[in-house]
């Protein structure tokens, strides 16, 4: 299957320090990502009802990206969160970037949509 890369950015009103563990930790993608999220030697086991997939944290740097590889895929799949903040406002942004097979965009595109809101609300933002 062809995968695409989809980018997409939400703008919150946080700082980094609150924002980035929730992207970056297993107890912080457990607040919004899965139904239950574990770690070990960078190898990150997440949870939704009966589904369950691996991912490896390929990179990370601190407050400003993380890079998750899932396991299951042939291919070089992954999803990354990037932190940004704007120099004229001072808005803090979150950068998605994903790669999703092909006709499966817009249903993706809606479920970061519908995760995000469940990370905001997490957040209080």
């Amino acid at each position: 299957m062809a995968k695409e890369i989809i980018e997409l950015e939400y703008h919150f009103n946080t700082s980094p320090k609150v924002l980035f563990p929730r992207l970056s930790t297993a107890a912080g993608l457990n607040e919004w990502f899965a139904d239950e999220v574990s770690e070990k030697d960078k190898i990150f086991t997440f949870r939704w009802d009966k589904e369950e997939r691996c991912a490896e944290l390929l990179s990370m740097k601190e407050g400003k990206n993380a890079r998750f590889r899932w396991l299951d895929d042939e291919d070089e799949s992954f999803f990354e969160f990037k932190l940004t903040t704007t120099e004229l406002t001072d808005d803090l942004a979150l950068e998605i970037t994903d790669s999703v097979d092909a006709e499966e965009v817009a249903e993706m595109t809606e479920l970061w949509d519908a995760q995000i809101s469940d990370l905001k609300r997490v957040l209080g933002a």
